[in-house]
């Protein structure tokens, strides 16, 4: 894990939030909150919050005397949800999901969308959320499936990787959709001390309202953008221009619809 690679700061909150969240993240974010609800926690943490996409579906799915704390290590990331999401039962707090500032047995859930990928020892970082769950209590996470399976973000890994072909940025398939399988997985939570899970490989879809609405998405809301910038800091606009073509290419001009998978994770302390 690079120290780029954890680089949300500057413009990126927002891109990343107005592009990729209903692009990528609503819909797992729907559905992770009501797998959660279904569990009728009354303590709830959720590590990794990112913009608060989750936290917002958490927010909405659970009842209003449920007592949420929504966790990230960026601070930027965090200002910019806690801007975007305010409620009586919802507390934010800047934390490391590695080094969580928690009692043990202090929740009844602990909740994780597309967070783990980050974390640069993932046992750990499971081992932290099981020491703070109840016993019985639940740990709901989820992790992208390969890139080939998702159809946007392979179409602008690839296209990105022919622009600088000396030295491709590799962001998107080294880390976002570099976790995907599922024995490693398993086995990772084992060693956290999990013995009871479950895991359900999701697919969804995703639309975008033009290709540019993509290509920003990810060339500019994510830290690819920091490996683009990295080639050349003027060549950003270019490329985006350049990956919405590709876009194009494959879904059209105007509104494009690609498949996503992602592996959705239930694990019982």
């Amino acid at each position: 894990m690079r120290e780029s690679d954890r680089l949300f700061a500057g413009s990126i909150p927002a891109i990343y939030d107005h592009y990729l969240g209903p692009l990528l993240f609503a819909p797992y974010a729907r559905d992770l909150a009501a797998r959660l609800a279904a569990f009728g926690p009354a303590r709830v943490l959720e590590t990794a919050a990112g913009t608060g996409i989750v936290t917002r579906a958490i927010v909405d799915a659970l009842p209003a005397g449920t007592a949420i704390v929504a966790t990230d290590l960026n601070q930027p990331m965090l200002d910019f949800a806690a801007a975007r999401a305010a409620a009586a039962n919802l507390t934010w707090r800047q934390a490391d999901a590695l080094r969580l500032p928690f009692p043990d047995a202090t929740f009844d859930a602990v909740a994780c969308q597309f967070g783990a990928m980050f974390f640069p020892d993932r046992i750990a970082g499971y081992r932290e959320a099981r020491r703070v769950l109840r016993p019985g209590g639940w740990f709901v996470f989820s992790v992208w499936d390969r890139i080939e399976r998702n159809a946007m973000a392979r179409i602008v890994s690839d296209a990105v990787a022919t622009l600088f072909p000396d030295d491709p940025p590799d962001f998107l398939p080294r880390v976002p959709y570099g976790y995907h399988v599922v024995p490693t997985i398993l086995a990772e939570l084992e060693a956290a001390g999990f013995a009871e899970v479950t895991v359900d490989t999701v697919a969804q879809s995703s639309r975008a309202p033009s290709p540019q609405h993509a290509a920003i998405g990810f060339c500019q809301g994510t830290p690819l953008r920091n490996e683009i910038e990295a080639r050349g800091p003027s060549r950003l606009d270019a490329t985006t221009e350049a990956v919405a073509g590709a876009v194009a290419a494959h879904f059209g001009d105007g509104a494009g619809e690609g498949e996503l998978q992602a592996h959705v994770i239930v694990a019982r302390h």
